[in-house]
């Protein structure tokens, strides 16, 4: 076997979950990233880490071992490594690896890998989730597309709160110690009107209890606002075409229209 067709069906076994070897190594990826999550997190508990601590030590390293293997591969098999370095997944596989060689040299630094939780992204394309990819994609067009919409309303809110704060510090200030200053009043009424309310400041007077009664109902007013901007801009998104599990040879990017040819991305032809 020539390195050019190695290559080749190394980048098909690795990048493609259309094959059934693509498809077991992408399951099997995904069940060794949730494993090193979990021993993160159990890491994280001192006393499963005083009975077990070796036991994490040389199981993180073996999964260490074997995500570094990985990315190297593919590096090796993608035609422009470059473009996949700097691409969202290469940039999360290599922070998935690079904690663990930080603790050589940073005590604490695995806790880092709680990072390798982004990997499992790649369970859309694994298992032909290609129309959520879809849909999210859409999603994300919609918020740039109102993204002015959205920045004017949280100014507006943003003066909205500093004026309600400003308001109840006025009626409350000498009455509550809790509202000792307009910066604390105003951290009242943004816990107020985004209808959290955590409590831990409350208005004592009868003026302050109805302001704070026409906050709270304003509050749910204002949720409104945002949902409205966002969905009326995907109501406005043209859907693109069902994407499909392709993954470019070149810059090693996904998401393509189910009938491409060619890359969206950098122009390389999807298949050979």
């Amino acid at each position: 076997m020539s390195d050019r067709s190695l290559r080749h069906r190394v980048h098909e076994i690795i990048f493609e979950a259309d094959t059934p070897a693509g498809k077991f190594f992408d399951i099997a990826l995904l069940v060794l990233i949730v494993i090193s999550i979990i021993v993160v997190m159990l890491e994280s508990s001192q006393d499963y880490n005083e009975t077990y601590g070796t036991f994490f030590w040389y199981t993180e390293w073996f999964l260490t071992i074997v995500f570094t293997v990985e990315y190297v591969l593919r590096l090796w098999v993608t035609i422009r490594p470059l473009q996949y370095a700097l691409s969202f997944y290469g940039v999360v596989d290599v922070l998935a690896i690079l904690p663990s060689y930080l603790t050589l040299i940073l005590p604490n630094a695995q806790y880092f890998l709680i990072i390798r939780i982004l990997r499992l992204m790649r369970v859309f394309r694994v298992f032909k989730l290609g129309q959520y990819l879809s849909e999210g994609d859409q999603l994300g067009r919609a918020l740039i597309a109102s993204r002015n919409k959205i920045a004017v309303f949280l100014f507006a809110v943003t003066i909205l709160v500093i004026i309600i704060g400003s308001i109840m510090y006025l009626i409350e200030g000498g009455q509550n110690d809790g509202f000792s200053s307009i910066p604390r009043a105003v951290y009242w009424a943004i816990v107020t009107i985004t209808t959290v309310g955590y409590g831990d400041i409350t208005p004592q007077t009868r003026i302050g209890q109805f302001l704070s009664a026409i906050v709270m109902i304003l509050g749910y007013a204002i949720i409104a606002v945002p949902t409205g901007i966002v969905t009326n801009e995907m109501m406005n998104a043209n859907a693109e075409k069902t994407v499909s599990t392709q993954v470019c040879r070149f810059c090693a990017r996904e998401g393509h229209a189910s009938d491409a040819v060619y890359c969206k991305y950098c122009g390389g032809r999807l298949n050979p």
